[in-house]
């Protein structure tokens, strides 16, 4: 009964689609500009990055609040509440069962689980994003590395992670495309961050 719970609840949590909901409050459809992904990274770039960072944060922290909801339960609950977060964040009934692609869901998963392997996931992201520009290729290759690194440290539950990082790889099928045709978008997020920070520190002054 517990698993049930947890799919359900898990599923509704990463439904909320806060990248939709955040650009809708400043009237605009995400759904309608940039590439229509209802995402963090689309987001950020027709946004900016106070906005962009918000929705990437709140996609972050629904999938913790909805696999920490389980922890008195065990961990294969949590596991399933992750699980289907990201499932919900992909195909939300909030917005025609359209949705993210679900980086950022699985990322909060693998933190609220297993907090070593979301920090690795982070940095291997942050390393590859800083240096190729390619959000989808740190995206794909970040997740694949908090799943290895699961198995690297023994975690019966890198077989889900892994999973949930393929999942994303099969979301990401158009941007591949795209890598390998030459024309993939880069998006300076460094740039984005110092940009954001440094208004902000002119603006205190």
């Amino acid at each position: 009964m517990e698993l049930f719970w947890a799919a359900v609840v898990g599923y509704f949590f990463g439904a909320i689609p806060f990248s939709y909901i955040i650009p809708k409050l400043k009237g605009v459809d995400i759904t309608k500009v940039g590439s229509g992904n209802v995402g963090g990274t689309n987001v950020l770039r027709n946004m900016g990055t106070k906005y962009g960072a918000l929705a990437m944060f709140l996609d972050i922290i629904k999938a913790v609040v909805a696999v920490l909801i389980f922890k008195p339960f065990g961990e294969h609950p949590m596991v399933m509440a992750g699980a289907m977060s990201v499932i919900g964040h992909c195909y939300s009934p909030f917005v025609k069962f359209k949705g993210g692609k679900g980086v950022a869901t699985t990322l909060g998963t693998f933190f609220a689980i297993y907090p070593q392997a979301g920090l690795f996931a982070l940095g291997v992201w942050i390393a590859i994003v800083a240096t190729t520009q390619y959000v989808s290729v740190g995206s794909i290759v970040g997740l694949l590395a908090g799943a290895f690194f699961a198995l690297a440290f023994g975690k019966d539950y890198w077989v889900i992670f892994l999973a949930l990082a393929l999942f994303s790889v099969y979301r990401h099928k158009e941007n591949i495309k795209r890598l390998l045709n030459g024309n993939e978008r880069k998006t300076n997020v460094v740039d984005y961050f110092l940009g954001w920070m440094d208004k902000y520190e002119r603006k205190g002054k």
